[in-house]
C-alpha cells in the first residue's frame, strides 16, 4: 500500500499536500481500495470557504457514497474537473491525477492535528 511520507493524513482517510497556503487534497490508495471502483466524485463547494470536519463533497462507487471530510479550513478554490469524466483516475492514482479539490488555508495551526505518514500506517493497520 502506497502512503507518501511527504502528505499528511487524517482518520477519515484523505491525504493533504501542504504547499505555502494552499492544500491539495485527496482520499488515500487504502480509502479508493476500501470503496471499489470509484464511478463519481462530487464536490459542490467550490469557492465556499468551510471549516475543519465539513463535508465538502461525496465520492460514490458502485456498492456505496461516501462524504468527504475537509481537514483543514479554509476557501475551496479548485476541482479537479477531470474527475468529472474520469472518476477511476482516483483509483489508478490517488495521490496524483486523482487529487480532488485545492484549498486555500485559513488557519495554519490545524495542520499541526494532521497524521503523519508514521501515525496513518498506524491508524489502518490496527
Amino acid at each position: 500500500m502506497n502512503i507518501p511520507s511527504e502528505l499528511k493524513y487524517t482518520k477519515d482517510h484523505e491525504w493533504i499536500k501542504i504547499d505555502g497556503d494552499i492544500a491539495t487534497i485527496g482520499i488515500t490508495d487504502f480509502a479508493q481500495g476500501e470503496l471499489g471502483d470509484i464511478v463519481y466524485v462530487e464536490v459542490e463547494t467550490l469557492d465556499e470557504t468551510l471549516d475543519a470536519e465539513e463535508v465538502f463533497g461525496t465520492v460514490e462507487a458502485v456498492k456505496t457514497v461516501s462524504d468527504l471530510f475537509l481537514p483543514l479550513s479554509g476557501e475551496i478554490v479548485e476541482f479537479n474537473e477531470s474527475l468529472e469524466d474520469e472518476p477511476e483516475k482516483v483509483n489508478t492514482d490517488p495521490y496524483g491525477d486523482g487529487w480532488m479539490i485545492k484549498v486555500n488555508i485559513s488557519d495554519a495551526s490545524q495542520i499541526d492535528s494532521l497524521l503523519s505518514a508514521e501515525d496513518y500506517k498506524t491508524l489502518i493497520s490496527g
